[in-house]
């Protein structure tokens, strides 16, 4: 790899490395002596040893709390351990802050896009490393031309000048990968690198991990996404609960045995639950919709979308990335504004479409981005429960605490929330322990429907099972629940039936036999999509 001021090269294309075998060295480049850490009333890591050799693509797998980020943020230095020792090429090391283990060589790419929104592209990939003229100014010209040599070998084709934010996700995630391979890197954390990229992306990735592995690097690879591990990792390594459970090669466990280690649980109970917690058998579903769209539609976004949803059943709402589902998950939140079309509740059309109105009308929407759309970080999981409830809880403008604690008290147990308490900062808790505090914010206020975007998304198999577990509860008891997922299976196993969006329009819908994954990829694959069905119509809500 090129020195930070050497213009940093851009990955050349490689086999996956599941494809062509990339001999891994015998040198170990990282690793963990019975590391532990604490903070109050829980044990994040519990002497946990963990190896990383050269060469080699490393999967870190575990339930959602079981030590996966604590772990990785003792490698790169945001904490610091309170047991046991690190090691760097065999010598003891001990980081006081993140720069420290980048400037050693531990390069890190995390799920949530860790760069400067308001800088440019190129300011962010050389943040802290810039090139510098005669004169020991930064050489911006320079600094354009390397960020668009670096860009191309991942397929980006973006203006190195541009800011940040105007990026999609998945763009700037690729922004964030070409910054932390072009560093003078001996190890690279991955942490669900995938989760926000296009099929394409991933397929880009996976050669920059096969390059990197060929150079020798070590690849620390944290992904739910078993296709992924099974595909380009060559070593497992399994957290439970704070502990280590299990490090071997990935090639000697099949997947319901690397659930079960996961989990916890015996491997014959997986074998006959599967790997999903959906049940076998659908829905009653309500005769009348609770929910109708009509005509739908945002310039370039979305164009005549018609729907209905019924109360209980799950309507899944499939389509590949820029297909509309997110759009028409927020038109139907009221946080999209629309050019034209009408969104009913129970037969009463609202007039103005907002978030304020919907949230009145019974509609409630998980956001796909929980970290940008969701959570409040700083405040704790009691304060971010009941946000969207203190209207309700208010009297003559004095919020009740008793109120405020028996809400959370019931959705905590209810969701088997796990954080040390309700006081406890919702930005300390795992990603999945997250996503159930968001759940807990709409449920308790008794939603009519609630709108789930990608509710699984960049959660452990253990938190998934329970978030699907619990869809299929609300659905049953009555609630009017929209899924959209892009893992195939779970929209399958999940919904009763599947409107398919294509180009922002409605491409067909699959009902009965027809929710199969053939029926689902057949019309997603097809180029003329269908005419969206109008919707029933309605009366308009009162003044």
């Amino acid at each position: 790899m090129a020195p930070p001021e050497a213009a940093p090269q851009a990955p050349e294309p490689a086999a996956h490395s599941k494809e062509v075998t990339v001999p891994t060295a015998a040198g170990t480049v990282l690793e963990a002596r019975s590391v532990s850490k604490r903070f109050p009333g829980v044990v994040a890591l519990d002497d946990v040893s963990f190896s990383l050799r050269a060469g080699e693509t490393h999967a870190l797998v575990g339930e959602n709390g079981a030590g996966k980020s604590t772990l990785i943020k003792v490698l790169t230095g945001v904490y610091r351990p309170d047991g046991g020792e690190l090691r760097l090429n065999g010598q003891p090391i001990r980081f006081a802050r993140p720069f420290e283990a980048q400037q050693a060589g531990i390069s890190t790419i995390y799920q949530e896009v860790n760069l400067v929104p308001l800088m440019s592209v190129a300011r962010n990939i050389f943040l802290g490393r810039e090139p510098k003229n005669r004169l020991g100014l930064i050489d911006f010209s320079r600094m354009h031309r390397e960020t668009t040599e670096l860009l191309d070998g991942f397929g980006v084709r973006v203006d190195p000048r541009r800011s940040l934010h105007t990026l999609g996700i998945g763009t700037q995630q690729m922004v964030a990968l070409a910054r932390a391979v072009s560093v003078n890197a001996q190890v690279v954390i991955m942490d669900e690198p995938t989760s926000s990229l296009e099929p394409r992306e991933v397929e880009t990735l996976f050669r920059v991990i096969g390059n990197l592995r060929g150079q020798g690097i070590a690849v620390l690879y944290v992904s739910h996404r078993m296709d992924e591990l099974y595909r380009i990792c060559d070593r497992v390594t399994v957290l439970r609960d704070g502990h280590h459970i299990h490090t071997g090669d990935l090639a000697d466990l099949d997947r319901m045995q690397l659930v079960s280690m996961m989990l916890g649980r015996d491997l014959s109970e997986v074998r006959r639950t599967g790997l999903t917690s959906f049940g076998s058998e659908g829905h009653d579903a309500a005769r009348t919709p609770v929910l109708t769209a009509a005509g739908l539609s945002r310039r370039h976004q979305l164009h005549d979308i018609s729907l209905s949803l019924y109360g209980g059943e799950v309507l899944g709402l499939g389509g590949l990335l820029g297909s509309g589902r997110s759009e028409t998950a927020k038109a139907l939140a009221g946080a999209l504004s629309l050019e034209s079309g009408e969104l009913c509740v129970e037969g009463r059309k609202l007039r103005r479409l907002s978030s304020a109105g919907a949230i009145r009308a019974g509609i409630s929407l998980l956001p796909e981005d929980r970290k940008a759309e969701g959570i409040v970080p700083g405040l704790s999981v009691r304060e971010n429960i009941v946000l969207a409830a203190m209207p309700r809880l208010s009297r003559f403008g004095v919020i009740s605490r008793r109120k405020q604690d028996r809400i959370v008290d019931i959705f905590m147990k209810r969701l088997r929330i796990k954080a040390a308490s309700p006081e406890q900062k919702v930005g300390e808790l795992s990603g999945g322990n997250q996503q159930k505090v968001l759940l807990a914010r709409w449920l308790c206020l008794e939603p009519k429907v609630l709108l789930l975007d990608e509710p699984t998304r960049g959660i452990d198999v253990g938190a998934k099972a329970e978030v699907q577990s619990l869809i299929d509860d609300l659905a049953r008891e009555g609630l009017a629940v929209l899924l959209i997922s892009s893992d195939i299976e779970e929209l399958i196993e999940g919904a009763d039936r599947i409107v398919v969006l294509r180009g922002g329009s409605v491409a067909g819908e699959l009902t009965g036999d027809e929710v199969t994954e053939s029926h689902l990829l057949e019309v997603l694959a097809d180029h003329s999509p269908a005419p969206a069905g109008k919707a029933p119509a309605a009366q308009e809500e009162p003044r």
